[in-house]
């Protein structure tokens, strides 16, 4: 008998910190975080850009504090998982998790272009569905995208057959994903409704995804708005549903 069960995550560019006002305040990104974006129930939030742009990438975030304001975990606590020992993430890619998600595994993956980007790969249990959660942040060259997108679909043609759900700023603009998306590239078909996410004040770009492969499907896929969204970052929060399929 088929089941399934749903995975609420919320992925967000927060431009390390800095404002449209110009002012870098990491304080008004917890507190728009804590007030605007984040809900209960949600399970997964993917940030993007949550570390110092330049080596050795340090982070500016109280984790602590967003721990305790999200019910969720810094699943990056071991050094093994960030870019380095005064970092958060990897490249700025942070993720957190409910306590009902088991990690099962972490791996960074650097991805190829002039300006670093990379990616990081949990695999994860939760009620005995297994899933693989990514998040990253593409470049903003298609080709570079291609590349990047190739690199790990091979990566993941290496790994353990599972549903893996692809989520962060893709900077893809075409709302059918273009090539870099495409299954020719990264070698399955990963699905997702585009909403346009930037630029924050009259957002018409999709640049920010969620997109899952088979067998479970993105259910629902909100753009977050609000005073705070909108002073905060230049991209606004993704808010998505995601069905995950049989379990393993």
């Amino acid at each position: 008998m088929q089941t399934t069960s749903d995975l609420s995550l919320v992925s967000w560019n927060i431009h390390r910190g800095r404002g449209n006002d110009g002012v870098v305040d990491a304080g008004r990104t917890l507190d728009v975080l804590k007030t605007e974006v984040l809900r209960p129930g949600c399970e997964a939030l993917i940030l993007q850009e949550a570390d110092e742009e330049t080596p050795p990438h340090e982070g500016f975030l109280d984790i602590p504090r967003l721990e305790a304001d999200s019910e969720l975990r810094h699943v990056q606590g071991d050094a093994a998982a960030r870019w380095g020992r005064d970092s958060h993430g990897f490249l700025g890619v942070i993720l957190f998790l409910a306590p009902s998600v088991e990690i099962e595994d972490i791996v960074l993956l650097d991805l190829p272009g002039h300006c670093h980007r990379g990616a990081v790969i949990v695999d994860a249990r939760r009620d005995g569905h297994r899933f693989r959660l990514i998040g990253t942040h593409l470049s903003l060259w298609q080709g570079l995208r291609v590349a990047q997108m190739r690199t790990l679909g091979q990566h993941l043609f290496r790994r353990d057959d599972r549903q893996t759900i692809l989520c962060g700023d893709l900077n893809e603009w075409r709302p059918w994903g273009g090539l870099a998306l495409s299954s020719a590239v990264l070698g399955q078909r990963f699905e997702g409704p585009a909403r346009a996410t930037f630029p924050v004040r009259r957002p018409f770009l999709p640049l920010d995804r969620v997109l899952t492969s088979a067998p479970g499907r993105v259910t629902s896929a909100r753009v977050l708005d609000g005073p705070g969204i909108r002073m905060a970052s230049d991209h606004r929060p993704l808010a998505a549903t995601v069905s995950l399929g049989d379990p393993g």
